[in-house]
């Protein structure tokens, strides 16, 4: 994509509502636009990393066996008031009426749409076990929205629902998407901590949260040091096998968030030098729920004995919207945002020192040409602003690569690659540019 034709409205100025550096940074990467408190539009740049992170999470749903679908945004109201939550969920529900005074609400999760759905079609254990999940926009009446997309009010979640038997099959469900959380956040290039959570709302007596460590994070976590460097499952991980040993050895790790910390175990299980005191964002929680949502809505199975048995359940969820500016908190310096090249919106930033110049446009063009073609997504500077502007505007988005042609380089028959994360630079040839850029 050619600069002198993209969408990218930078500011040089940090707006003043903006208190937290993804928020700054996100205004000033003309990634997002505040419509209204907590609810924002996603500019080009902002969209680009919201897929990224979108396809990630999909694929490794898919590969866990999850099946994907679309719920839609408004719920008629019935269904919350099978289950209860209608009036239990409380202020942060927005609750709205059609023209026909039917009662309708803007979803802020779908346990109850979900269940319904599966009590129309799933009748027998056979079909056991079943999750679905959709990846959709949900909305949560906050008192305070702030933060920019950390604590917006409308935000982007993928939601999974598994359905099993018994309390054992919906167990082996609910690791199914512990594994599969640690892989999509592994891929995304940053490290989550799972730790035992409140299940809130949702319900149910067992669930985990995903954090991210990072200096501004909402929440205060105690956890031993060991879970930072434990591996993650690689692609080969089979997830019809019994993964209860992978969880077993990460719950056996001490790891808490401020709300459920245990101060006297946590100085009891984790000596000294293993513990670690930080702060953390929280990017995705899944939950064991049981028969919480069956019971009240008779969503039941006829079991192998012949009699109808209600169904346990899971929900899973993962803030889509949320990780873009998680993973910018966790990853930034001084000069802009540092994104881990599986998120990038861009995987290479191609800077013009002298546009006009029929040697420098030449290489350029080439560059970009051939860049393209194998397979990577190039932002190329091609406008008339000043070499130092342009290195201010790239490192402010946080391209994992920057290739720099200049008239003086040229000379030589060289050209400049500078990694974003490191901030080292290395003088080569375009053909050496290429196979640096393109290979393994």
């Amino acid at each position: 994509m050619r600069l002198s034709r993209y969408f990218l409205p930078l500011l040089r100025e940090t707006p003043s509502e903006a208190q937290i550096v993804s928020h700054r940074l996100m205004l000033r990467a003309g990634m997002i636009r505040q419509e209204a408190a907590g609810i924002y539009a996603w500019l080009p740049l902002g969209f680009r990393v919201l897929q990224k992170i979108e396809q990630i999470v999909r694929e490794e749903m898919d590969r866990a066996g999850a099946i994907e679908i679309l719920m839609p945004t408004l719920q008629p109201s019935d269904l919350w008031k099978e289950t209860g939550r209608y009036d239990a969920y409380g202020p942060e529900m927005l609750r709205i009426k059609d023209r026909h005074e039917r009662e309708l609400l803007y979803g802020p999760t779908n346990e109850d749409m979900i269940t319904e759905i599966f009590r129309a079609y799933v009748k027998s254990y056979k079909a056991l076990p079943l999750n679905l999940y959709h990846t959709q926009w949900k909305f949560r009446d906050e008192v305070r929205p702030r933060f920019g997309v950390m604590r917006g009010r409308e935000f982007l979640m993928k939601d999974a629902y598994s359905f099993d038997i018994d309390q054992e099959a919906a167990r082996r469900s609910y690791n199914r998407m512990y594994v599969a959380y640690l892989r999509a956040f592994t891929r995304m290039g940053i490290t989550t901590i799972p730790m035992r959570a409140e299940t809130g709302p949702i319900g149910g007596d067992l669930s985990h949260e995903f954090i991210v460590l990072a200096e501004t994070g909402e929440s205060e976590v105690f956890c031993h040091k060991d879970l930072l460097d434990m591996p993650v499952p690689g692609e080969d991980v089979d997830f019809n096998a019994d993964l209860e040993p992978i969880v077993r050895q990460r719950t056996a790790l001490y790891a808490a968030t401020s709300d459920v910390h245990d101060a006297a175990r946590f100085e009891a299980e984790v000596p000294p030098e293993k513990r670690v005191t930080a702060r953390g964002i929280e990017v995705g929680q899944i939950f064991y729920f049981g028969t919480k949502y069956s019971v009240p809505m008779k969503a039941v199975v006829t079991g192998s004995d012949g009699k109808d048995v209600p169904i346990h359940g899971g929900s899973y969820g993962v803030g889509v919207s949320r990780l873009v500016g998680a993973i910018i908190e966790a990853c930034h310096d001084d000069a802009g945002i540092v994104w881990p090249a599986p998120v990038a919106p861009f995987d290479v930033a191609l800077i013009n020192l002298k546009s006009g110049d029929a040697k420098t446009d030449a290489a350029c063009n080439e560059l970009y040409a051939k860049l393209t073609a194998a397979g990577k997504d190039v932002l190329y500077d091609d406008t008339d602003d000043r070499p130092g502007a342009k290195f201010a505007s790239m490192d402010l988005i946080g391209l994992p690569t920057q290739i720099v042609v200049g008239p003086r380089g040229l000379e030589k028959g060289l050209v400049e690659v500078k990694s974003r994360a490191t901030g080292a630079k290395e003088e080569m040839s375009l053909e050496a540019v290429l196979n640096k850029v393109t290979g393994p």
